[in-house]
């Protein structure tokens, strides 16, 4: 193996290290919020796109981005559930 595999494989472990902590930390502090993202800033996958940042339009209906909990409450167009587009 060379340099340049090992750090490739090293930072893939990383980075599912730290969405992994990331989706532990989701279900403790905060709340997934639908309809009120902006378009390509996305936590997940939605019902027309793949990943993470590749939502298509403000407040897409079924994007969400994890909040502190209760927050989505006091946000206008917020939901915790999606919403029907």
């Amino acid at each position: 193996m060379d340099t340049r595999t090992v750090s490739l494989a090293l930072a893939a472990a990383a980075a599912f290290s730290l969405v992994s902590a990331g989706a532990m930390a989701q279900d403790k502090k905060t709340e997934k919020c639908y309809g009120v993202v902006k378009a390509g800033k996305n936590d997940c996958a939605t019902a027309v796109s793949s990943c993470a940042g590749t939502s298509k339009k403000d407040a897409q209906a079924d994007a969400w981005v994890g909040l502190p909990s209760g927050l989505c409450a006091k946000i206008v167009g917020g939901s915790l559930e999606p919403k029907k587009s």
